[in-house]
C-alpha cells in the first residue's frame, strides 16, 4: 500500500510536468527576452511553499549567470521593497494568484519601475492579470490525496524556474568556466577549476627511464617514485612507453626473467596522455574510460616529451572523484 501510494504521487507529478511542457508558449520566450533586455536584477518573491521554490529559482539563476535574489513579500511590505530598483524584473509566484502578501506588493513593483513576470496556476487571478508576462503553472491535480498540500503545483513551478534559468544560460552563452567562478568551493568547484598541472608530479618526481635501461634500475625508479609506474623515453626525451605494476605481474606470470630484461622489452607502447592545461576532471574521465591509474602530462599534443605525471590518488585527495 505504501509503495503504491508513493508511485502514484510520482506518476501524478510526472504527468504534471509533461502537461506543462505541452502548454508552454510564447509567453515563456517573452519572459526570457524581458530578463535578457533588462539592466537590473531578477527579484523572485513568493509566500510559503511558493517562496521556498522561489528561493531555489533565484539561487539557480544567480549561479548560472543571471543576477538574482529572493525577496520575502511579507518583509517587503515592511520595508524590504527598497531592494527593488528601476529596471529590475520581479518574478512573483502564487499558485492561486491571490496570496495576500504578494498581491499587496504588486502596485509598488510597478511604481518602482520594475517589470513583472507572474507565475500562477490561475490565469484569471489578480497576479496573472497584473503581470507584463504570465507563465501558467497550473496542474490538473495535486499529488496530495486531500488536494490541500502543494505537491504537483510546486514541482511544476520549480520546473518552470529551471527552464527559465537554463534558457537564460544558453542565450547568454554561459560556459563551464563561468560557472566555476561562482562555485570556487566544494567538490563541484574543484572539478571545474583544478587543472592537471596543479596536481601532477613534475621534475625529479616524474618516474622516467631511458630505453635500454635494465629492469633492475627501472624497478628502483618505480619503487622510489611511489606511483606504481615509470615512463620509458627515447634518446630525445620523447615518451615511447610505460611500465606499470600490471606489466610486471603479467611478465612474471609468463615466467620471464624480468630483472635482466631492458625496460623497453616490458613496456606498453602508445600510452594515454593529457595536456597540462586540461581540467583534472578530464584526467579522471580518461582514467575511468581506459581503466588506468596514471596519465603522463605534456605541454602540447605534438610535443612527445612528458613534463609530469598525474595519478588517480592525486585526484582522489583533491576531491575530484
Amino acid at each position: 500500500m505504501i509503495l503504491e501510494e508513493a508511485k502514484k504521487v510520482i506518476r501524478i507529478e510526472a504527468e504534471a510536468l509533461l502537461a506543462l511542457a505541452e502548454t508552454i508558449n510564447g509567453e515563456f520566450e517573452r519572459a526570457v527576452r524581458l530578463i535578457l533586455d533588462s539592466r537590473g536584477r531578477v527579484v523572485v518573491t513568493g509566500m510559503g511553499k511558493s517562496g521556498l521554490v522561489g528561493q531555489k529559482i533565484a539561487s539557480t539563476m544567480a549561479s548560472t549567470g543571471t543576477p538574482a535574489f529572493f525577496l520575502h513579500p511579507a518583509e517587503g511590505i515592511h520595508g524590504d521593497l527598497g531592494m527593488i530598483m528601476k529596471g529590475d524584473v520581479v518574478i512573483a509566484i502564487s499558485n492561486s494568484g491571490e496570496t495576500e502578501e504578494v498581491v499587496r506588493i504588486l502596485p509598488v513593483i510597478k511604481r518602482l519601475g520594475a517589470s513583472l513576470v507572474s507565475m500562477s496556476g490561475n490565469a484569471a487571478s489578480t497576479l496573472a492579470k497584473a503581470g507584463d508576462v504570465f507563465l501558467d503553472i497550473s496542474v490538473k491535480e495535486e499529488a496530495c490525496p486531500l488536494g490541500l498540500a502543494p505537491t504537483a503545483s510546486t514541482t511544476a513551478t520549480l520546473a518552470m524556474g529551471d527552464a527559465l534559468a537554463v534558457a537564460l544560460l544558453l542565450e547568454r552563452g554561459f560556459k563551464a568556466e563561468d560557472f566555476a567562478l561562482f562555485h570556487p568551493g566544494g567538490a563541484l568547484g574543484k572539478k571545474l577549476i583544478l587543472t592537471v598541472e596543479e596536481l601532477m608530479h613534475a621534475g625529479d618526481a616524474t618516474p622516467l627511464v631511458r630505453e635500454g635501461t635494465p629492469m633492475r634500475e627501472a624497478l628502483f625508479v618505480i619503487t622510489a617514485k611511489g606511483l606504481g609506474i615509470t615512463g620509458v623515453t627515447d634518446a630525445n626525451g620523447g615518451l615511447v612507453g610505460v611500465i606499470t605494476d600490471g606489466d610486471l605481474r603479467r611478465a612474471l606470470e609468463k615466467g620471464m626473467d624480468i630483472i635482466n630484461q631492458p625496460a623497453d622489452r616490458l613496456m606498453s607502447r602508445n600510452p594515454k596522455r593529457i595536456r597540462r592545461g586540461e581540467l583534472a576532471a578530464k584526467a579522471l574521465q580518461q582514467m575511468e574510460e581506459f581503466s588506468i591509474t596514471s596519465l603522463f602530462v605534456f605541454d602540447a599534443d605534438d610535443d612527445p616529451r612528458p613534463v609530469g605525471v598525474v595519478h588517480l590518488h592525486d585526484l582522489l585527495k583533491a576531491g575530484i572523484a
